[in-house]
This record gives C-alpha cells, sequence and structure tokens, in this order.
C-alpha cells in the first residue's frame, strides 16, 4: 500500500545511520516474518483449493482473494525493503513495482465481504440469486480495475511530463519521488469504502436485534460478524497511518528514529497481513475444520478463537 512505502521511504533516508550489523538484523527480520506469514496464509489457501465446498460459496472466494492479496502485498513490501537496503533500483522497474504495491485491493474487498453478509442475514431469501461464485469474481476483476485507475493514471501523466531520459535513473522507489502527484482518488475511494462499511454494518446490527428475542445464536453471531469485519478494516488501515504514528514518536524520541520507523513498518504492514486472514478464517468453523484435517491442527490456536 502507499502507506507501506511511505514507512519505506523513512527507511530510506536513515538507512545510512544503521550498521552492517543493525542492516542485516532488520532484513532478517522482515524476510523471516513475510516468509512465515505467507507460509501460515498459504496453508489457508492450499485449504480453499483442496475443497471444493468453498469454491463453491461467494464468502469463501473473497475471503480466499483477502488471503492472496496479502501475500501480494507482503511479498513486495519485503522486496522493496530489502532492495532499499542492497540494490538501487532504476525508474522503469520502481513504476512496475509501484503499480502492485499501491493499489487498494483489502478496503475495496472488505466492503464486499461487508455487502455479502448484510444481504446474507438482512435478505436472506435473496441471498443465494444475489450472491454467486460468478458475481464474486466478477467483483475482485472489478476491485482489481478500481484499484489500478489511481496507478495507471500516475504512469500516463508521468510519461506525459516527463523526458524518456528518467526511466533510466535510479530513484528512491516511493510515489512522491516518483510521481509527485495529489492523491485525490485514493482519499475519495477509502470514503466510499468506510461509508459502505458503516452503512452495512448498522443494517446487520438492527437486523440482528430484531431476532434477538427469538434467536440468541443468530444475533450473537450476527453480533461477532460485525466485531470482527469491524477488527479487520481497523487493522487493514493501520498501514495507512503508519506515516502519522511515526512522526509523534519520533517527534517525542528523535534519537530512537530508526528503531521507531522498524518497529511501526513490523506492527503496521507486516503482522496486519497475518491477522486478518488468520482471525477470519480460524473463527470460521466450517474452514477451521479443513484445515485441521490437511495439516492435524487438533491442538493449534484455531481452537481458541471463538465462533
Amino acid at each position: 500500500s502507499t502507506a507501506c512505502l511511505r514507512t519505506r521511504c523513512d527507511m530510506n533516508t536513515t538507512k545510512r545511520q544503521d550498521s552492517f550489523n543493525d542492516a542485516f538484523t532488520k532484513n532478517f527480520v522482515s524476510f523471516a516474518l513475510g516468509f512465515i506469514i505467507n507460509y501460515i496464509n498459504g496453508m489457508f489457501v492450499y485449504t480453499y483449493f483442496k475443497s471444493v465446498v468453498f469454491q463453491q460459496d461467494p464468502r469463501y472466494v473473497l475471503y480466499i482473494h483477502l488471503v492472496i492479496n496479502d501475500m501480494i502485498m507482503l511479498t513486495v513490501t519485503v522486496m522493496l525493503q530489502i532492495l532499499t537496503y542492497t540494490t538501487p533500483l532504476s525508474f522503469a522497474p520502481c513504476c512496475v513495482i509501484l503499480l502492485i504495491s499501491v493499489t487498494a485491493n483489502n478496503p475495496l474487498n472488505l466492503a464486499g465481504m461487508a455487502v455479502e453478509r448484510y444481504i446474507a442475514v438482512c435478505r436472506p431469501l435473496h441471498h443465494s440469486q444475489l450472491c454467486t461464485v460468478q458475481r464474486a469474481y466478477a467483483l475482485i476483476t472489478l476491485i482489481w480495475a478500481v484499484s489500478f485507475i489511481p496507478s495507471i493514471s500516475d504512469v500516463i501523466i508521468l510519461l506525459v511530463v516527463q523526458p524518456h531520459s528518467v526511466f533510466t535513473k535510479n530513484v528512491i522507489c516511493y510515489p512522491s519521488f516518483v510521481y509527485n502527484t495529489p492523491s485525490p482518488p485514493q482519499v475519495l475511494l477509502f470514503s466510499f469504502v468506510f461509508l459502505t462499511l458503516i452503512v452495512t454494518y448498522m443494517k446487520v446490527l438492527c437486523a440482528a436485534r430484531a431476532v434477538s428475542s427469538s434467536n440468541q445464536a443468530s444475533a450473537k453471531n450476527a453480533h461477532n460478524t460485525i466485531l470482527l469485519h469491524g477488527v479487520q478494516l481497523l487493522i487493514c488501515m493501520l498501514s495507512y497511518i503508519s506515516p502519522f504514528i511515526n512522526l509523534v514518536l519520533v517527534t517525542a524520541w528523535p534519537h530512537k528514529r530508526t528503531i521507531i520507523i522498524f518497529t511501526t513498518f513490523l506492527f503496521t504492514n507486516l503482522l496486519p497481513r497475518l491477522l486478518s486472514p488468520l482471525i477470519y478464517g480460524a473463527r470460521d468453523q466450517k474452514l477451521s475444520s479443513h484445515f485441521r484435517v490437511h495439516f492435524g491442527c487438533k491442538g493449534s490456536v484455531l481452537k481458541f478463537i471463538p465462533e
């Protein structure tokens, strides 16, 4: 995401302050965490593709897209961080990497999952007709198309205003250095997603309260679903507020700048790539039961996340 790259920009400006041992430790920790997180998420992807029942449910189609998207973004994030310490990037490959990195897939995907849950709870008779696997794939295609629009616009503007010789120069691989353009499309996009989530959550909450007297289990499940999506949204948005967290902490402790930036990078950009898919996948009874079958996790953490 864009915020991930903002954090890496801070790393670019401070990496010269790191000794070789510090730089090696930071890159090793990032690579190790990235590998472990992708391995765990890959287990959920494997479980999905080994069970046809999941591939026939739009809810799980959207969920696995969330997981795969997190794996892609995590890989690119760690790769860019390591490259900033090891190999200078020229303009052209940096633009290609940024084209992938700055896409805003996860918030849009969460909005789609929220709408699907709204239809399931509030319009159950129409759920099978409105929410199909084909429409889920169509929604994923639309999500990618909409997410790429701001990045492609930046590339087009870059091709128009910059001389072609700039593509052979080494640059700091960070959007404001490469594109130097404002980002109102992203602001509008996230505002739309936020409003969509708020509206669907409130409607599902009202529906849960309406049936609470006659069906306590349904009400509890609906409330848990609302809470889970809210937690996922907060986790997803952590990477977008990391620059502000860095600003506050570095202002308070300027002598700890490199440690603060790297720690914030871990907790706002790397670990959230695991928490959101893990919490959702472990809470889902059907998915977690298939997960245990494939990987023999009878005593795993999956047992301790409430349904």
